[in-house]
Order: C-alpha cells, then sequence, then structure tokens
C-alpha cells in the first residue's frame, strides 16, 4: 500500500512525500482508513 492509496488531502499527501515517505507503516495502514471513517482510535 502506498500512501497515495490512502486518499489523503493532497496537501498532506504533498507534505509526506516532500518529507521523503513513500510507504505507511503496518499501523499507519490500519488506522489511516479509520480515522478518515470517523471512527475513534486507540493504539498500543
Amino acid at each position: 500500500m502506498t500512501f497515495e492509496e490512502l486518499s489523503l488531502n493532497p496537501t498532506i499527501l504533498k507534505a509526506i512525500i516532500a518529507c521523503g515517505y513513500t510507504t505507511p507503516t503496518p499501523i499507519q495502514e490500519q488506522a489511516i482508513p479509520l480515522v478518515m471513517a470517523g471512527k475513534d482510535l486507540i493504539a498500543t
């Protein structure tokens, strides 16, 4: 999965790419879609 596939806001996506990140971590892959769907999240 890539950050592009997470359907992030274009401004946020541009900043992530500018920082040199190419792929989300496993927790980001799972957490970002949930948060964007308005769900609560606690990760440990």
